[in-house]
């Protein structure tokens, strides 16, 4: 499509540009407030996409009007034009998995407004929604504008210089996780599973990239070590192959919480299946404090973070601690094999010593 000087074109123009500078600053991994930067960009360039294709279809009237319909509703001097949540209801005719992906980063863009998310733990967690941003983006813009307006940019994943961490940053970065970006990583996953499958699985909703690792005759050739495929654009009987790799790896976020985890009254009453005393809830703080499966608020600073985590975890979404049944296990058997009895392990937690769990087991 051609289109000729004027709003249409120029309001195009801008949205294209938001997208660009959005590419830009997300593949900058140094840029400050990355991921937070990309989806505000993202957002006003769907938005200017719409105005765009609203202007070069019904003219210059995109704008709200007040409970009347009689007059258009003016902010500081200038019509108020639809938001993207508008703009998407007044279009009607999206992909629902491409309007699923609209509503989230709508959504999320709302909650992270007034704080920050550059954590990389939330970046990487929603990198195929960000994709998928990007290429529902260029798709409907081809399908509104033409092939001449396509923008044949590409959203690279970043590689991290390294893996490790230590002990003190791993717990700061908990904390920070915890503190900061709770709510929205919690979004995130009620968001996903109340998606039906169709939905969730789809290219348009979050890119599912498959990482392939090639193995090259020649190691001096200019050929990249890895490649991604695109699931979409796979054939069936390659679909079939990739499969049997992506039933091991799939991760579908799912509204369940610490899956195989106990409780502290789960715990009890399992032990008390199984042990000839009265196992209670005092009993078991006795036994996670003297073998420090878990930090206690009240006898010593430690981070919540700081468990054992062969037998215990911490629930940052609840505040509170779940349990293994390697946990169960161990506290039968110490007391089946008469290791430790109740009045001494009561004696020792009133006297706030510990013991070592390597001893017992």
């Amino acid at each position: 499509m051609t289109l000729r000087k004027g709003k249409t074109k120029q309001t195009l123009e801008s949205s294209i540009n938001s997208t660009l500078l959005a590419v830009e600053v997300y593949n900058k991994p140094r840029t400050p407030f990355r991921v937070e930067n990309y989806i505000s960009l993202m957002i006003m360039a769907w938005t200017r996409l719409f105005h765009a294709h609203f202007n070069n279809t019904i003219g210059d009237k995109y704008y709200y009007k007040n409970k009347k319909g009689t007059r258009y509703r003016i902010i500081d001097g200038e019509k108020k034009a639809w938001d993207l949540k508008k703009c998407i209801s007044e279009y009607g005719i999206l992909d629902k998995s491409i309007e699923a992906n609209l509503i989230f980063f709508i959504k999320l863009r709302n909650k992270i407004e007034h704080r920050h998310i550059e954590k990389e733990d939330v970046g990487i967690d929603i990198f195929g929604e960000c994709q998928a941003l990007l290429y529902n983006y260029e798709k409907i813009l081809v399908e509104l504008f033409g092939e001449k307006w396509a923008i044949n940019e590409n959203l690279a994943h970043s590689l991290q210089f390294s893996t490790k961490q230590t002990k003190e940053q791993e717990i700061a970065r908990k904390k920070a996780l915890s503190k900061e970006v709770k709510s929205i990583t919690e979004f995130i996953k009620k968001y996903r599973s109340r998606l039906d499958e169709e939905v969730f699985n789809s290219q348009e909703f979050s890119v599912k990239l498959i990482q392939i690792p090639k193995i090259l005759n020649n190691p001096k050739d200019n050929v990249p070590s890895i490649e991604f495929v695109n699931w979409s654009r796979l054939n069936e009987e390659d679909k079939k192959d990739y499969k049997k790799v992506t039933a091991l790896i799939k991760d579908r976020v799912r509204e369940v919480i610490s899956p195989g985890k106990l409780k502290p009254g789960d715990v009890i009453e399992k032990v008390n299946k199984e042990v000839p005393i009265e196992f209670n809830q005092y009993d078991h703080t006795c036994l996670w404090y003297l073998f420090s499966i878990r930090p206690s608020k009240s006898k010593e600073e430690k981070s919540e973070f700081e468990t054992n985590t062969n037998y215990c975890n911490y629930d940052e979404v609840h505040d509170d601690y779940v349990y293994r049944e390697s946990w169960v296990d161990f506290i039968i058997n110490l007391i089946d094999n008469g290791e430790i009895t109740k009045e001494t392990w009561k004696r020792k937690y009133k006297q706030n010593e510990k013991l070592k769990i390597s001893n017992y087991r």
